[in-house]
């Protein structure tokens, strides 16, 4: 059943993944995927270490919305979409960090 709940996780990593290989990012697509193998640790330190990097993934997420708003807006194209997709994305990557404070996930991880 956590299984379920850590899906946001899963999939936010999985979408950063995929950000990262359009990029030309190999390893980083690699360590998106590989990171996730970490879930299954029960461990406190696990937690910790996945909101911090969803909380980075929210910030590459609104890099690249600043990045190809300024870019489309240079070319005078129509940005807002863009904007409002990406925002999302980013939005909900750092939201999927507060599954860990469901009290199920709480007590799987020895969290206090």
């Amino acid at each position: 059943m956590n299984f379920l709940r850590l899906l946001p996780v899963t999939l936010s990593f999985l979408l950063l993944g995929a950000h990262f290989y359009r990029a030309g990012l190999v390893p980083l697509t690699v360590l998106c995927v590989a990171i996730l193998f970490l879930l299954a640790l029960r461990k406190s330190w696990v937690p910790r270490l996945f909101q911090v990097l969803l909380l980075l993934g929210a910030i590459e997420w609104l890099r690249t919305l600043y990045f190809f708003a300024a870019m489309r807006i240079a070319w005078e194209e129509p940005w807002t979409r863009l904007a409002v997709i990406l925002g999302t994305v980013a939005l909900l990557t750092a939201l999927s960090a507060l599954v860990f404070k469901l009290p199920k996930l709480k007590a799987f991880y020895g969290l206090k």
